[in-house]
């Protein structure tokens, strides 16, 4: 399918700015399995999970979150996990409600919906539309069948195909993710795999490299010599690879590791790398919103039936909270900004802390290839810079 601007504007959506946008994350922490990979808080149930009183904790929690952040205009609302695609369309729909009787809600508002493509969540896809989710996100991961095998993943190459196709027969707008710097991955196996990944994606790629995170049973099983990842010059020619590939076939990179068609981007997403405000609800999410003229950090309860009760006694599972200085907010603005090709705004910098950058450190990056400047206000890592941004955050914070 050919890709083209004209394509992306045939749905326009709300734009996240950073500073008027504002999301609304929902946290399913439920999965039929554990990748062996993932550090992101999820949870195998054997039993069924009680869907109709998790719903009705999502509201009560909404209810508190709103008395926090007052009356707003809701711009995205993104359903992640775990797999919120085990979630039946009533679910969803409950939540999606609860969130339209608490906010006020933009017309033209982005909804994401993670699914893995097996063929009983890919059957969901039209309750979930009806729903009001106009976007899915799809965790496809590898496009041959022995990596999904040893990715962990239950579905197979045909099953992701046939969920992408419905996917972009149902859902205006579409992204898919893939792992890459798998092991025993050559550049030409990952060219080829990422064309034809291009050829079924419909606007949107997230292309993530393989990270061996602590807890993970890949971590255990790297650690004891079983699982060999690519070296770090292979791992960086990976992914200039990908860089060069996406571009040309009209999907840049317009974030570390996600790609789009202009005008497809996530907006959700750009409300985190934006410095945006968002309610983060669920098990284990976390929220970044201005209250009583401070920004609010809340992270709530992981372990899914612990935050139920939580909620059910107390109105919320929130347990940690922080409300952040300046050059707190500095740092964070600058480690989300700099991910993203469009850099970020000096001025609203010297907004958040009172302050303005060293212009030595400044120039100091500048010259070692890690930042550019775009004009007098804007600046941007450099595509070197991008894998270095702890490095470089610090230094400019310092």
């Amino acid at each position: 399918m050919e890709l083209n601007t004209a394509q992306a504007l045939q749905h326009p959506i709300a734009t996240s700015d950073g500073e008027n946008a504002f999301g609304i994350y929902l946290h399913w922490p439920f999965c039929m399995a554990k990748c062996p990979y993932c550090d992101f808080n999820s949870h195998v149930r054997h039993q069924p999970v009680d869907q109709e009183r998790f719903a009705a904790a999502f509201n009560r929690e909404m209810e508190t979150l709103r008395e926090r952040t007052g009356p707003r205009t809701v711009t995205s609302i993104f359903l992640g996990g775990g797999t919120p695609s085990l979630m039946q369309p009533a679910t969803v729909a409950s939540l999606l409600d609860g969130i339209a009787k608490r906010w006020s809600v933009a017309d033209n508002i982005e909804i994401s919906l993670e699914a893995n493509p097996t063929s009983v969540e890919a059957d969901r896809f039209r309750g979930y539309r009806a729903a009001g989710v106009n976007r899915v996100s799809l965790g496809v991961q590898a496009l041959n069948d022995r990596d999904l095998r040893r990715l962990g993943r239950l579905h197979s190459v045909d099953e992701a195909k046939v969920a992408i196709g419905l996917a972009r027969e149902i859902f205006p707008r579409l992204s898919f993710d893939l792992i890459y710097a798998r092991p025993d991955q050559t550049i030409e196996d990952w060219r080829d795999e990422l064309k034809e990944a291009i050829s079924l994606a419909a606007d949107h790629l997230s292309l993530y490299q393989l990270t061996i995170e602590e807890g993970t049973q890949f971590y255990n099983l790297w650690k004891a010599g079983k699982l060999v990842t690519p070296e770090p010059d292979h791992a960086a020619a990976l992914y200039e690879e990908t860089q060069r590939v996406t571009a040309e076939h009209g999907l840049p990179a317009y974030e570390v590791s996600n790609h789009a068609v202009p005008g497809r981007e996530s907006q959700h997403n750009l409300v985190y790398w934006r410095y945006g405000q968002y309610v983060g609800v669920g098990p284990g999410a976390h929220g970044r919103f201005i209250e009583n003229d401070t920004r609010t950090v809340t992270i709530t309860e992981k372990h899914p039936e612990t935050w139920l009760e939580r909620v059910e006694n107390t109105g919320h599972g929130i347990v940690e909270q922080e409300h952040l200085n300046g050059n707190q907010q500095g740092d964070e603005f600058l480690m989300m900004g700099l991910r993203l090709r469009e850099g970020v705004d000096l001025r609203r910098y010297q907004r958040l802390t009172g302050h303005t950058i060293n212009e030595d450190r400044l120039n100091r990056l500048i010259e070692q290839g890690a930042l550019e400047r775009m004009n007098d206000d804007f600046i941007r890592a450099t595509p070197a810079g991008s894998l270095l941004l702890d490095a470089v955050v610090a230094d400019l914070s310092l």
